[in-house]
């Protein structure tokens, strides 16, 4: 990448820069194992999304369309760790009414899907 040489402004130019100031980032694999190469997962994670995008154009209110985001980002989250999303839902729904996350929001990491309780009770 540094032998090559092109017009500065022209296409290739930009490219070579934009390639040069993202070398840290591409990279970054190779620095930590946990890293994918591909972005393969992140992409199947928001397939969802955006086939549904379509439909979540007839939200009625503001407010619904944020509801329908957390949800679906809740429901997202879930499926990333290795939980039965409806079992989770369930879950939620009868634990945090009788917690007070709300004032005490160290009780909200009890209730991640990390949570070990939460994957013993909800894992696929």
């Amino acid at each position: 990448m540094d032998s090559i040489t092109a017009l500065k402004g022209s296409a290739l130019g930009k490219a070579i820069i934009y390639a040069k100031n993202q070398r840290p980032y591409l990279e970054n694999y190779l620095l930590d194992g946990r890293c994918a190469i591909s972005n393969n997962t992140a992409e199947n994670a928001i397939r969802p999304f955006t086939v549904g995008r379509k439909n979540w154009l007839f939200s009625d209110t503001s407010k619904g369309a944020s509801a329908s985001a957390i949800v679906y980002s809740i429901v997202e989250t879930a499926k990333a760790n290795g939980l039965n999303a409806y079992t989770y839902l369930e879950y939620l729904l009868m634990y945090m009414p009788d917690t007070e996350w709300q004032s005490d929001t160290d009780l909200l990491e009890d209730l991640m899907p990390w949570s070990m309780d939460v994957q013993e009770e909800c894992k696929l």
